[in-house]
């Protein structure tokens, strides 16, 4: 091979080296921007990402989703000394601060009610509830369920559902209509006679209570529990609940001023629309949870439907839950007349 041949074979090896030399580099790019690429992906995945989309928990739970914050604090955190994290040099000598990050977890829901409640004027026995209409309560507070019946006494239905709490060993409440009251005072009085809570319903079931002012309703609701006292002269009457759930801050406030919570309902089977009691059931069985308060109705109609749910329902819920009447609380001590009548500044003679 003369020179001039010899100068294109070496040619033509330059040129094939230099694309293997450039094609190794492209190769070797993008194999390290998949690299990054990946590792990018595993710091953004968050694997709370699908228990998020499902929600929270129904009312009740008392165990909090965890969150992505709790479970991965981040390592530069910027707040410290704020008032929901305390400074770590707070802690007691000897004791270690707390963790960053750490996340108060909810108050736990108690098993039960207390063994006292003291109720009365301007003192009701439950507490607003955050979350029902206008703080009514929709939930007991704690572990138990509580089952209400509303718009009797009735003649027919009352004593059939009597019956079967009695059967179940279950105690409920009872939201009765003054002007029923008034024509089956012995049903009232069997009602308290077997150790369930009574609670102010109105005189006549208008959905329109609400509205009216703050006197007239004033009188109402003292005009029925005068007349539940006439029939159950022992009962305590410490609930209202507004016909149809139509509440007002107006009726709430007079409610609380008579000493009454006002009590509305997390789980309702619409019974009084009469659809049947397997539907009943199932919406009954299926959305109670732990805390809440059933509405269900054993007057105002028709109320065969309910009367035959309950012989499901009753055994389905005294199996999974503690079913309890809402507590009436108890009188204020009284204040003797030398405890009226002391000053405060002015020690007892002895």
């Amino acid at each position: 091979m003369d020179g001039q041949g010899q100068w294109r074979a070496w040619r033509a090896r330059l040129r094939s080296a230099r694309g293997l030399i450039a094609a190794a580099l492209v190769v070797g790019a993008i194999m390290g921007s998949s690299t990054v690429i990946g590792r990018q992906s595993e710091s953004t995945h968050d694997p709370y990402t699908a228990e998020a989309a499902r929600g929270q928990r129904h009312r009740g739970a008392t165990e909090p989703r965890p969150s992505a914050t709790a479970a991965r604090p981040s390592p530069t955190p910027t707040r410290l000394n704020t008032p929901d994290r305390p400074s770590p040099s707070t802690a007691p000598d000897g004791g270690p601060g707390p963790a960053l990050g750490q996340v108060p977890q909810a108050p736990k829901i108690p098993d039960a009610f207390p063994e006292r409640i003291i109720a009365g004027p301007g003192q009701p026995p439950l507490a607003p509830e955050i979350g029902g209409p206008f703080e009514s309560r929709m939930t007991t507070g704690t572990q138990q369920v509580a089952l209400t019946f509303d718009d009797g006494p009735d003649p027919t239905f009352t004593p059939q559902v009597l019956a079967l709490l009695r059967q179940y060993h279950v105690k409920a409440t009872f939201c009765v209509v003054g002007e029923l009251v008034a024509l089956y005072p012995d049903l009232t009085r069997a009602i308290a006679a077997d150790g369930h809570t009574l609670c102010n319903h109105t005189w006549s079931h208008d959905i329109g209570f609400a509205s009216q002012p703050p006197a007239t309703m004033r009188a109402e609701l003292e005009r029925t529990s005068a007349e539940i006292h006439n029939a159950a002269p022992g009962a305590k009457i410490s609930y209202f609940r507004q016909p149809g759930g139509e509440w007002s801050a107006g009726v709430v406030a007079v409610a609380k001023d008579l000493g009454m919570s006002s009590l509305h309902w997390a789980v309702d089977p619409q019974d009084w629309t009469q659809p049947g009691a397997a539907t009943i059931t199932s919406r009954v069985e299926g959305e109670t949870d732990r805390g809440s308060i059933v509405l269900l109705h054993d007057g105002g109609g028709d109320r065969a439907g309910t009367v035959e749910a309950l012989k499901s329902i009753l055994p389905d819920l005294t199996q999974r839950f503690t079913l309890v009447a809402l507590p009436p609380g108890d009188d204020p001590p009284r204040q003797t007349p030398a405890a009226r009548t002391m000053s405060p500044r002015e020690p007892s003679q002895r």
